[in-house]
């Protein structure tokens, strides 16, 4: 996840990568600088212009290339935000993720990365929210995403892009089966695209790559890969449907050109029954 938002970041953000590679270049020039000073012996150790320049140049090091001496610009800098189950998991990341690590003086997300939790009272200012992450949302947590979610992009003029990160919104034993969990699915996880999806099967896999389309794979030991790809759909498929498609690949059953009609709806019906 912290790789995944770094890397989405500084991808998307307006001037961010810019920002960092000026900050590399700044603490480039300060070592280098700080090298030639005490090499040359610059002032002697009671000479405050010397001391001030040699603390200044391990300070832009340390603080992985930003100046002390230098003008802050006025603008609000774009928020990434980060919505976390809780806040006890946003508290983490958010002591573990800025930290500066020694060995490369940055911390491991962009300074713009903030960390939030569902639930409770929403206090953050979210005006300049640029990209928002769901990390994890489960089904207990649907109606605090969908409110901050429609609240976001109401109120976030400049928001791009809104990420949910292995979601699990509906769930048998808290949304049920019935109209609750379909009006769910409706309002809030058809509309979403999956940009990248992995289901592993007892027979096989089901992924998708955006954009490319969802593919079914059956384990095949003479295929280079270890498998190979059996069907490919425009659309996220269920468990039977995928189900029928292994049985139609090894004959199990006959292929219905109609589509996978009635006997696949019973059957979401009796495998999201079984699972009350």
């Amino acid at each position: 996840m912290q790789k995944f938002v770094s890397a989405l970041s500084y991808a998307m953000m307006p001037g961010l990568m810019q920002k960092r590679q000026m900050e590399m270049m700044n603490v480039v020039n300060a070592r280098a600088e700080l090298q030639n000073l005490m090499m040359e012996g610059g002032g002697s150790e009671g000479d405050a212009e010397f001391e001030q320049r040699k603390d200044d140049l391990m300070s832009i090091i340390s603080s992985g290339g930003k100046d002390p001496n230098q003008n802050l610009d006025s603008t609000i800098e774009p928020v990434v935000r980060i919505y976390f189950p809780d806040e006890g998991s946003a508290a983490l990341a958010r002591r573990d993720w800025t930290q500066i690590d020694p060995n490369t003086n940055e911390a491991l997300v962009p300074s713009c990365v903030q960390f939030s939790s569902l639930g409770g009272v929403q206090m953050d200012d979210t005006s300049n929210d640029y990209l928002i992450f769901f990390f994890c949302p489960k089904a207990s947590e649907s109606d605090d995403v969908e409110e901050i979610l429609y609240k976001c992009e109401a109120q976030c003029p400049n928001l791009m892009l809104s990420i949910f990160v292995n979601p699990l919104l509906v769930d048998m034993g808290v949304t049920g089966f019935g109209m609750a969990g379909r009006l769910l699915r409706e309002r809030l996880i058809d509309p979403l695209v999956n940009v990248y999806y992995l289901r592993t099967l007892q027979w096989g896999a089901l992924t998708r790559v955006y954009p490319n389309e969802f593919t079914v794979w059956q384990e095949d030991e003479y295929a280079e890969s270890g498998y190979r790809l059996i069907k490919t759909l425009d659309t996220l498929p269920s468990n039977p449907e995928v189900e029928d498609i292994y049985d139609i690949e090894n004959g199990n059953m006959k292929e219905n050109k109609e589509g996978f009609g009635l006997l696949n709806a019973i059957g979401d019906f009796v495998n999201g029954m079984t699972q009350l």
